[in-house]
């Protein structure tokens, strides 16, 4: 069973060639992206220390060839300041003013951890122009508590001259050890990093996290704030959606987050991935990529039944 799932994921054609950056102007400012492939339009919407890099190597990571990824910097990272649209609802507006600029009337939207906000604003406040949403180990209600420890100590050491390029440094020579914090366990964390694909995707999110950093800070804690002061009228969700999430979620855990959704949203689809954490895409990207897979091509204009 499992050789034959290896198989099946196998078959699924990767992403290749190279995104094509750009700067697009709209009513409510300038908004950073780069796309990736043609066929239906896919957006692809990053998490906290983030930027259109990483909505890239979220849709490599579980997309397949086959469509337009317009991989997005959300406000405060990057190239899109946080001018542009620091609620949720305005960064789902935004998103919709940049589709309008390329061209594609609909859009599925994927997206992970802290991109959540934005992707269900943008499905509610847009449901005509979404073709099918995918949540992965995002919130679907508001997170308790203040702003977590971590993020306030990488404040400190984003502003230390060269912390960022000495930790790319040691993060490229040990990315087992980069990769500790992040998945604990030692056997699952050798398996990933060893991986021929999702070794080198995961160290390309560690080595982007820490590129740039001071580009990054704002829009994280921008949706910090956003994650602790938003409910989300999930009953109203009405386009296709599958949620993805770790049974071990120690960011965003699995209950009540990936529960709620399956409880409030009509015809949810869940697919709780068993002792995975919060970085799920690449610990078990075969399972998750094919699942993802599977929902796109039955929805896709013109690719479903």
């Amino acid at each position: 069973m499992i050789e034959a799932t290896a198989r099946e994921a196998k078959a699924i054609p990767e992403i290749t060639g190279e995104p094509v950056r750009g700067v697009a102007s709209t009513r409510q400012g300038p908004v950073e992206y780069a796309t990736l492939g043609e066929g239906p339009a896919v957006l692809a919407l990053h998490g906290a220390m983030g930027g259109y890099d990483q909505s890239v190597l979220l849709a490599r990571t579980i997309g397949e060839a086959g469509y337009r990824y317009v991989c997005v910097s959300r406000p405060g990272y990057l190239g899109t300041p946080l001018s542009s649209g620091p609620s949720s609802e305005e960064q789902a507006d935004l998103c919709a003013e940049l589709l309008d600029s390329l061209g594609p009337g609909q859009a599925a939207v994927m997206a992970v951890s802290g991109g959540g906000p934005c992707a269900l604003q943008f499905a509610l406040r847009h449901p005509t122009r979404c073709w099918g949403l995918v949540m992965v180990s995002t919130c679907s209600e508001r997170i308790e508590g203040g702003v977590p420890f971590a993020f306030q100590i990488l404040k400190l050491f984003a502003r230390v001259p060269g912390f960022g390029r000495a930790m790319r440094w040691k993060a490229k020579r040990d990315p087992e050890s980069a990769a500790l914090r992040s998945i604990p366990d030692p056997v699952l964390r050798r398996r990933t990093v060893q991986d021929p694909i999702a070794g080198p995707l995961l160290l390309a999110l560690t080595l982007s996290t820490l590129d740039q950093m001071g580009r990054r800070l704002g829009g994280t804690e921008n949706d910090i704030a956003v994650t602790r002061a938003t409910d989300y009228p999930l009953e109203q969700l009405r386009v296709p959606l599958l949620v993805v999430h770790g049974t071990g979620d120690r960011v965003v855990p699995f209950n009540p987050h990936a529960t709620s959704f399956q409880k409030r949203v009509p015809n949810a689809e869940l697919l709780a991935v068993e002792g995975g954490d919060h970085v799920t895409i690449f610990t078990h990207r075969r399972q998750v990529r094919q699942r993802v897979t599977e929902f796109l091509r039955l929805h896709a204009p013109g690719l479903g039944s």
